[in-house]
C-alpha cells in the first residue's frame, strides 16, 4: 500500500512540475495545438509512407533469407546425395579397374606361358637339329677318318713291304681294313 501512496505522490509531483513548467515558459494553446496536429500529421505520413514500406521490405527480406536457408538446406542435401552417387560410381569404377587389371594379369600370364611353351618347343627343335647335325658330322668325320686310315694303312703297308702296291693290292687292303674297322 505504501507503494501506491508513493506512486500517487510521484504522479501529483509530476503534474505540479508540468504546471510550473507551463507557467514558467508560458503555454500558448494555439501553437501547442498546431504543433500537436503537425506532429500527428508527420507521424501519420511517416507511418504510412516510411514505416510500413520499411516493414514490408524487412518482411520480404526475412522471407528471402528463409527461402535462401531452405534452398541452402536443399542444396546441402542434393550435394550429399551427389557425393554419395559419386562415391558409388568411383567404387564401381575401382572394382571394374581391379577386375580389368586382374584379367590383364591373367592374360599376361597365359601369354607368358604360351611364349614359354613356344620357346621350349623351339629349344627342343634346335637341340634335335643340333643332335642330328652332330650325328651327321660324326658320320662324315668317321667316313673321312676311315678313308684316312685306309690311306695310311696302304702307305704303311707299302712302306713296310718295300714295294709299290698295285691297284688291286690297294683295293684288297682297303677292303680288309674297312671290314676290321666296321667290326
Amino acid at each position: 500500500m505504501t507503494h501506491l501512496i508513493f506512486f500517487g505522490s510521484i504522479g501529483s509531483d509530476l503534474a505540479q512540475t508540468a504546471t510550473t513548467t507551463a507557467e514558467t515558459f508560458g503555454l500558448d494553446w494555439p501553437h501547442f495545438i498546431a504543433q500537436v496536429i503537425s506532429f500527428s500529421l508527420v507521424a501519420f505520413l511517416l507511418i504510412k509512407f516510411a514505416y510500413k514500406p520499411i516493414l514490408t521490405v524487412l518482411a520480404e527480406r526475412r522471407q528471402r533469407i528463409a527461402d535462401g536457408l531452405a534452398n541452402a538446406d536443399k542444396i546441402k542435401q542434393e550435394l550429399a546425395r551427389t557425393e554419395a552417387m559419386q562415391r558409388e560410381v568411383l567404387d564401381k569404377a575401382n572394382v571394374q579397374a581391379n577386375k580389368l587389371i586382374e584379367e590383364a594379369r591373367a592374360a599376361a600370364a597365359r601369354v607368358q606361358e604360351q611364349e614359354t611353351q613356344k620357346a621350349i618347343v623351339q629349344a627342343e627343335q634346335i637341340v634335335t637339329k643340333a643332335r642330328e647335325a652332330a650325328a651327321l658330322e660324326r658320320q662324315r668325320m668317321l667316313i673321312d677318318l676311315k678313308r684316312e686310315v685306309v690311306t695310311l694303312v696302304v702307305q704303311t703297308t707299302s712302306a713296310v713291304a718295300g714295294k709299290v702296291l698295285t691297284a688291286d693290292d690297294q683295293q684288297r687292303l682297303a677292303e680288309e681294313t674297312r671290314r676290321q674297322l666296321a667290326a
